[in-house]
């Protein structure tokens, strides 16, 4: 995807453009939203890259539109390119080596890597829970599928470890990436759910379909993102409580605060729903999925020091 006033490569000092790297400017162009001014940036980087480079990580999961974790304020861009080819090196970009033929495919009008090799790279930077989280999106979406995966996984390149644990993770029915992690917290907790259930009257009426329905229970455990604050949202989510308490069920709602702040809260509200005593030893498995993730401070500080070293990246993809 290009735009009408393309990218330059070279030294400019003008207003109208604005800087992307060392020897790369885009015009500036007024009243641009986010998506496209980064189509823009792609489009600039292009000129730099060898000709059989693609885009992979998480720059290629975007492109995909996969669903990704909370990033650092850093995030640079992913590439790959031949052993034979020349890998530029400027601030902002991070080139490996491809030890293969790409196996490219176009998202937007950009060369990006095959789905599962962008999971494999991604896999050597992020967490188990960030990767979970992109796993099920892609399985969601259908670019990947759990065989396609397993497949892949019987390799012993760099990174398939860690992807084949992720992948056994991840469920594929999810519909946003706070409902991944509203499902791991369960089952981390020794909660077992099943995921999208569709619940019906006596008489065989559709009342709803809930994010997750715990075994055993009448309760149905549900995701609130922002969304869930807009009047019109509330207005419907209430009417849907009251369907969903026609037929005996308990919908309760969780936000991120609850699984990121407050666990102990919510381990402690999941113990009474299943009549269990609480133990907060429960939680240890979940704390240190999160710490190590993109979805704490911490992890999104780790994660942005790696990638500043940019000495690091000379690594093979």
């Amino acid at each position: 995807m290009h735009e009408e006033q393309g990218p330059v490569r070279g030294e400019i000092r003008s207003a109208d453009f604005r800087r992307v790297s060392h020897g790369l400017f885009l015009p500036i162009v007024p009243e641009t939203d986010g998506q496209r001014e980064w189509f823009r940036e792609l489009s600039a980087w292009q000129l730099v890259l060898p000709d059989d480079a693609v885009f992979t990580h998480v720059t290629a999961a975007a492109l995909y539109g996969w669903w990704l974790p909370r990033l650092p304020e850093f995030v640079p861009v992913f590439a790959a390119a031949g052993l034979d080819s020349n890998r530029p090196r400027r601030a902002g970009l991070i080139c490996s080596r491809l030890d293969r033929s790409a196996l490219s495919q176009v998202r937007h009008g950009f060369p990006v890597d095959s789905p599962e090799e962008v999971l494999l790279r991604a896999a050597r930077d992020l967490s188990l829970l960030d990767l979970v989280v992109m796993i099920e999106s892609a399985l969601h979406i259908g670019d990947v599928t759990t065989e396609s995966l397993a497949a892949f996984c019987t390799t012993s390149r760099p990174g398939v470890r860690r992807l084949r644990i992720a992948a056994g993770l991840a469920d594929g029915r999810a519909e946003s990436a706070w409902e991944v992690l509203l499902r791991l917290f369960h089952k981390f907790a020794g909660v077992p759910v099943d995921p999208q259930v569709e619940l019906f009257d006596d008489e065989g009426r559709f009342v709803a379909r809930v994010d997750l329905m715990v075994h055993g229970t009448n309760s149905a455990h549900e995701y609130d993102g922002a969304v869930h604050d807009e009047r019109t949202r509330r207005t419907q989510d209430r009417r849907r409580e009251r369907r969903l308490a026609e037929i005996g069920v308990i919908r309760r709602g969780y936000t991120a605060p609850d699984l990121v702040h407050q666990p102990r809260v919510t381990l402690q509200e999941l113990d009474r729903v299943v009549g269990r005593p609480h133990r907060p030893t429960r939680l240890r498995r979940w704390t240190t999925w999160l710490e190590h993730s993109c979805f704490s401070e911490v992890g999104r500080r780790r994660l942005q020091n790696r990638w500043l070293m940019s000495g690091q990246w000379s690594q093979t993809a």
